[in-house]
């Protein structure tokens, strides 16, 4: 699921057309000019456009939505830049089946403007995160993280760029541990790896 340029996107195309362990089967986007759209028609993956526009209210929208992603029958929902907050209904659906990426070192900066609120804070560190998806805004267990020092007299844009460099390191990782069957959600809340409970997540410097 999409909203925009599509960049996690196409590196997790990469990944797969590159000897990966997944395959992406459908893309989705609430907006008709999401340019991610365009690089999934490229690459002759189903590319569908679900405007929230069009619905009376959240709960229609989002059955819909659930409609179309089954009809794809996925292993795994991957929120890759998506750019809306789901009901604990749609959440609890797709329970231990959804991933998010969010660019910051959770549980610091949930929300949005990460990196402007990372350099007001005086941060020395600053990364991304991906976590599976729970009812709680960017409060899912994370799996993996990687980390960057935030250079002196850096600007948010600038940070963002970085930033956004290793979400397609670590998206396309944590999706490949999934599609392997190595990464699940265990039924105490807590990511297991391998069979073993991640106690922190995995991290990249």
């Amino acid at each position: 699921l999409i909203s925009g340029s599509g960049s996690n996107l196409q590196a997790l195309m990469d990944d797969a057309t590159n000897g990966g362990a997944f395959e992406i089967v459908a893309v989705s986007s609430k907006r008709a000019d999401a340019g991610g759209l365009e690089r999934a028609r490229r690459a002759g993956i189903p590319a569908e456009v679900l405007d929230h526009r069009d619905y009376a209210g959240r709960e229609p929208y989002e059955a819909e939505l659930r409609t179309l992603i089954d009809r794809y029958a996925p292993g795994l929902v991957i929120l890759a830049g998506f750019m809306r907050i789901l009901t604990p209904a749609f959440v609890e659906h797709y329970a231990g089946r959804m991933l998010n990426i969010h660019p910051s070192l959770l549980p610091k900066f949930r929300g949005l403007q990460t990196h402007q609120r990372a350099l007001d804070a005086d941060e020395r560190e600053h990364g991304a995160s991906v976590h599976f998806v729970t009812p709680e805004l960017d409060g899912g267990p994370v799996v993996i993280q990687a980390r960057l020092s935030i250079h002196p007299g850096e600007d948010a844009a600038t940070l963002a760029q970085r930033v956004l460099t290793l979400e397609h390191v670590i998206y396309p990782r944590a999706v490949g541990w999934f599609a392997q069957g190595r990464l699940r959600l265990g039924e105490d809340g807590r990511p297991r790896l391998d069979g073993a409970p991640l106690l922190s997540p995995i991290r990249l410097d």
